[in-house]
């Protein structure tokens, strides 16, 4: 299921989804092509925490934090840097342990990579930013709208968790999970050590207490799959639990869908950001609606 796993990562989304390709190549204005992800041109690196972090910039605009999920690097949300670089400043980092980024010697935390992606934006002075996050990145993006507010616009989390049980996780996913941590060769081979480190924290965190989203001020758009590995009802509460929320479930779609069907998922993010928040009322923006569609067929 799993064709080489320490080269292509091991992010949650891709346990399940094989297909998914090591980099993706984006179209320039004449018709070349990049690597994201292994673009010298876009490539830079700053320290923090004593870790050198590899990120990426391209475009002009609102700045947009775009984070990858679980073993995987800038390259997994290539279709979302290709798309989004047109209207917003797109900032793409490879986290701690994983990517082109440094080795940390710390034990790898969610709380510790957030950290490194509110020290990026303040290195380019980019706060506040729109944060769009996936699988293990959606988890740091509503740790960002938590812990620091001010650095943070909108957020989209796309296939978060709050915890590491089967509250949150699909029966069979965990096991999966523990089947293929076990069978990471237990060797002192770098690649090895840290294809392990990263896995392993998919099993023992995150550790969110639902209250803390209550705290959240920023809009955020809360996205899953149908077909997720994340229970619908664990996104729900997720969703139900944050004041200025948004909830989008896509249909017969999976944990991979920003890569499967890249069009939909940016087409609704695109949305989210791009339009003014007025929330609607249930009740009487439904009378509105009703009396409006009434007339018009008068």
């Amino acid at each position: 299921m799993l064709s080489h796993p320490t080269r292509c990562g091991v992010f949650l989304l891709a346990l399940l989804a094989a297909h998914l390709s090591c980099a993706e190549t984006g179209s320039q204005p004449g018709g070349s092509t990049l690597r994201y992800g292994a673009n010298p041109a876009a490539g830079h690196t700053f320290m923090h925490d004593g870790v050198q972090l590899y990120y990426e910039t391209y475009g002009e605009g609102e700045p947009l934090l775009i984070v990858h999920g679980n073993g995987g690097s800038i390259a997994d949300l290539a279709a979302q840097i290709a798309h989004f670089r047109a209207h917003y400043r797109v900032i793409a980092m490879d986290s701690r342990d994983q990517g082109r980024s440094g080795d940390s010697p710390d034990e790898l935390t969610y709380d510790r990579m957030t950290d490194d992606l509110a020290a990026l934006l303040d290195h380019l002075n980019a706060a506040p930013a729109h944060v769009l996050g996936w699988s293990d990145g959606g988890i740091q993006a509503l740790l960002l709208a938590i812990r620091y507010p001010t650095k943070v616009n909108r957020i989209v989390a796309m296939a978060a968790n709050l915890n590491p049980t089967e509250d949150a996780f699909q029966t069979q996913v965990l096991g999966f999970l523990k089947t293929y941590i076990e069978a990471i060769p237990a060797t002192d081979e770098p690649a090895a050590q840290r294809e392990r480190k990263v896995a392993s924290i998919m099993l023992q965190q995150p550790d969110i207490d639902p209250q803390r989203l209550e705290t959240i001020t920023a809009p955020v758009l809360v996205l899953a799959g149908d077909r997720d590995l994340i229970r619908d009802e664990h996104t729900l509460e997720i969703y139900h639990r944050i004041p200025n929320s948004q909830l989008a479930i896509f249909p017969n779609a999976t944990h991979a869908l920003p890569f499967d069907d890249p069009i939909s998922f940016n087409a609704v993010v695109e949305r989210f950001l791009g339009t003014p928040l007025e929330p609607k009322d249930r009740l009487n923006d439904l009378i509105k609606s009703l009396e409006k569609m009434r007339e018009s067929q008068q």
